[in-house]
């Protein structure tokens, strides 16, 4: 088995590939992976390192839009897992041509390459942003795409092309949606690592607005499992929305960040909020949960853990927490 993943040394993809590699996933202990990245400001090779010795890792830095690097290095690989990606709301705002250019022209450039080389699966990442913003319930997977920002119309865009080269060439696509990601090697512009970050180093936290805006949690090792289990048992052409199960408000999340530190109220300014911020996203993951999913870390070990992990690994967030700041 030979896997492509792209963007794979950022913070899902590269432990999509950690977990891949140190056999995680029962029947894929030997799988060859090639990472390709293009080492952006998110791309980080350090996300690697754990890993970066074993015998069955490629790494080849690259853009997903390069046709000439897609026509060499493709072929002979059996799936691709798409996780390249401008994934920051607030760049899409100030600059949305990045956004169009990797998210939407990088994925229909996939697409092709694969199915020139008959690549036999391809998982492609996307998001729950994509379906907009819901008072109430929960979104499944045949709710209308209505994105509100840049980055998730690039994101709908790019699950339309998959769409449309599963029903036109027949090609083997699944599309993943996820709601919130956090876990250790999130890069510090994040709710969760900024907040931890500041807090780590005596800086208040900047919370939007008036901080109702609800998410829905993930683990990103739940997260990884999910696609690996879509891989493993999800059908062609199918959308499987994956969620962690926990809704905060931006306010709520914030008071339990406050408490892991001991911080008090004081230490939050009030920011404005951004343009179009959407104010709820909720997934209904009873689809991927009838193939066997379900979340394992609990919301409040896995926050502890992130917190924990990020104050014994300041010489790798420090870099990108000053350059971010």
């Amino acid at each position: 088995m030979r896997i492509l993943v792209t963007g794979g040394a950022g913070f899902i993809g590269s432990h999509y590939v950690r977990s891949l590699l140190r056999g995680a996933y029962p029947g894929f202990e030997d799988a060859r992976v090639t990472v390709l990245d293009k080492l952006t400001y998110a791309g980080n090779l350090a996300n690697l390192a754990p890993v970066a010795e074993h015998r069955n890792l490629r790494f080849v830095r690259g853009d997903i839009t390069d046709l000439g690097l897609l026509a060499e290095l493709v072929p002979g690989h059996d799936v691709i897992v798409n996780f390249a990606a401008e994934s920051h709301v607030d760049r899409s705002i100030t600059g949305a041509g990045d956004f169009v250019t990797t998210n939407v022209l990088g994925t229909q450039r996939l697409l092709q390459a694969a199915l020139e080389n008959e690549v036999r699966t391809f998982v492609q990442i996307s998001t729950d942003e994509v379906y907009g913003s819901i008072a109430t319930g929960s979104w499944d997977e045949t709710r209308p795409l209505m994105p509100n920002s840049p980055y998730s119309a690039a994101k709908a865009s790019a699950d339309l092309f998959c769409r449309a080269y599963g029903r036109t060439h027949g090609l083997d696509v699944r599309v993943t949606r996820c709601s919130n990601n956090y876990g250790p090697h999130q890069y510090p512009e994040k709710l969760i690592p900024l907040f931890v970050t500041n807090l780590i180093d005596g800086l208040r936290v900047p919370l939007y607005g008036v901080g109702r805006n609800v998410r829905e949690w993930l683990h990103v090792d739940d997260h990884c499992r999910g696609i690996q289990l879509v891989l493993e048992k999800g059908c062609p052409g199918e959308i499987y929305n994956i969620g962690g199960g926990v809704e905060l408000t931006n306010l709520e999340l914030t008071e339990r960040l406050l408490t892991a530190f001991g911080a008090g109220w004081d230490m939050v300014v009030r920011v404005p909020d951004r343009p179009g911020h959407d104010l709820r996203y909720s997934v209904d993951s009873g689809k991927i949960r009838a193939i066997g999913y379900e979340p394992r870390v609990p919301f409040e070990e896995g926050l502890a853990e992130v917190v924990r992990w990020y104050r014994e690994n300041p010489s790798w967030w420090r870099p990108l927490a000053e350059r971010t700041r």
